[in-house]
């Protein structure tokens, strides 16, 4: 019996090894809430460069440390990850920034 449980402790981890090894998480993208910030002040956006930092690291993953291949591969996505971001949070600030007004008129004659 504790044979058996040994047998299967061992397959057990042989088979999770390769999971290990990965440099990215299965997760491709990120969706980076911001409806509750107030993006029209210096404190909402640097709240939302927070947020997309850290869905960048989620999204491009980590390396091992002795894999110096991986860390360059991890360094390049997250540089290339946070510049395409920073582009879609800039049109989403400017907007933001817009002081629009919806006017209503009435079309009676």
């Amino acid at each position: 019996m504790k044979k058996l449980l040994i047998l299967a402790a061992l397959a057990t981890v042989s088979v999770g090894q390769p999971a290990f090894a990965q440099t990215a998480p299965a997760t491709s993208s990120v969706v980076v809430p911001h409806k509750d910030l107030d993006l029209r002040t210096e404190a909402g956006t640097k709240s939302l460069d927070r947020r997309i930092w850290r869905a960048v690291v989620e999204v491009c993953g980590t390396a091992p440390d002795y894999d110096l291949q991986g860390k360059n591969d991890v360094r390049q996505c997250r540089t290339d990850t946070r510049q395409l971001a920073s582009t879609q949070a800039n049109r989403v600030i400017a907007s933001a920034a817009r002081d629009s007004v919806i006017r209503v008129s009435s079309i009676q004659k």
